[in-house]
């Protein structure tokens, strides 16, 4: 496998980068809204869809849902290059693929704010440094629970290990059914998008990218 110069990061995830930050400042300089003032809102949203959210079984649905929030968005409490930054470097030389496959992944669409569901396989090709493999599966759930389209998802993780571990390569596949397609809408259950973002050795070196589809497609060979 050929070493590769590291990959700049690519003008649309920086603008992606950029948005986020704008919210996050717009936020901060509005102020976020209080539990109470959320809770306001989900009885608003409850009387909008017609009924009484001062009967028996709505009364405690605001704060239940505002829970929920909590975990659906932890996402935005956390830096996922943070966590990427906890590396070691006693690795013996060793500068095979890493990867980590078939980590569930439950995030929310955007546009609708209703469930994706799906799972992402992750791999980089180490170049002095490796991270423990929990902080893959971090970083894709910090993203994650995030509001998100796929497309973002699968770029922000691709490139905050390449930009964090600046390793030979990274690859990325997420495959997720979106509920805004299947429960809503078209309506077409049973369809799963499949995305990916291959930087470095997986983008430039074709042998490295088969033997990365092998692996997630289960042609595992000898081991």
């Amino acid at each position: 496998m050929s070493d590769t110069k590291a990959v700049k990061t690519p003008a649309p995830l920086r603008d992606y980068r950029d948005a986020a930050g704008s919210a996050k400042a717009a936020l901060a300089a509005e102020g976020r809204p209080s539990r109470e003032e959320a809770e306001a809102a989900v009885r608003t949203l409850l009387r909008w869809a017609g009924d009484n959210p001062s009967r028996e079984g709505l009364v405690d649905t605001p704060a239940r849902v505002v829970r929920a929030y909590e975990e659906f968005f932890a996402g935005y409490e956390e830096d996922a290059e943070d966590i990427l930054r906890r590396t070691f470097e006693e690795t013996d030389g060793y500068d095979e693929m890493v990867l980590l496959r078939d980590i569930r992944i439950e995030s929310h669409c955007e546009h609708h704010m209703v469930p994706i569901i799906g799972k992402a396989h992750v791999a980089y090709l180490p170049d002095k440094r490796v991270v423990g493999i929990s902080k893959l599966a971090r970083v894709i759930e910090i993203y994650a629970k995030r509001l998100q389209i796929q497309e973002k998802l699968t770029a922000q993780v691709a490139n905050a290990i390449n930009d964090v571990l600046q390793p030979k390569g990274v690859a990325v596949v997420i495959e997720a059914a979106h509920q805004c397609m299947t429960t809503r809408g078209i309506r077409k259950p049973g369809v799963t998008m499949v995305t990916s973002r291959m930087l470095g050795a997986f983008r430039d070196n074709p042998t490295t990218r088969r033997e990365f589809m092998a692996l997630i497609a289960g042609e595992r060979g000898g081991f």
